[in-house]
């Protein structure tokens, strides 16, 4: 084990890149090369997961409690669907991750919801009640 990777992973990062450059090919430690690589694709649809998840929430309390509705509310949804948006600019290959995740990840926003907002977890659907492509919309919200 390099033991750079088990202290530093930077270090470690930046070294592998810099062996990788300069052809060192018998230096690398592919072993961990190849985790940190599954687990970079593996952190793309965390993260998409995550965001998706925060915009949920905050399109079901838009929904679900009007009279708090509020600027920091927009902001956090404009902000989840741009972070989705440049998630999949970077990674194409994950266009249809959120719709994919949709049913599992609504299930996440639904709990923290109700528990955000109060409400019994029955104020709210069972399943997601909004069409994928209006979830992105930039201009969209429930009424």
């Amino acid at each position: 084990m390099n033991t750079n990777y088990a202290t530093d992973l930077s270090l470690w990062a930046r070294e592998t890149a810099d062996l990788i450059r300069e052809g060192r090919w018998q230096n690398i430690d592919l072993e961990h090369l190849v985790e940190e690589l599954e687990d970079l694709g593996k952190s793309e649809k965390r993260g998409i997961a995550s965001q998706l998840v925060r915009l949920l929430i905050h399109l079901l309390k838009w929904e679900y409690q009007p009279q708090r509705r509020s600027d920091s509310w927009l902001d956090s949804i404009t902000d989840s669907r741009l972070q989705i948006e440049l998630a999949i600019e970077d990674s194409p290959s994950l266009k249809n991750y959120p719709l994919l995740e949709l049913a599992q990840v609504y299930q996440r926003a639904r709990s923290n919801a109700a528990k955000q907002t109060h409400l019994p977890l029955s104020s709210f659907p069972e399943t997601c009640p909004y069409p994928l492509d209006k979830i992105l919309a930039e201009d969209w919200l429930p009424e």
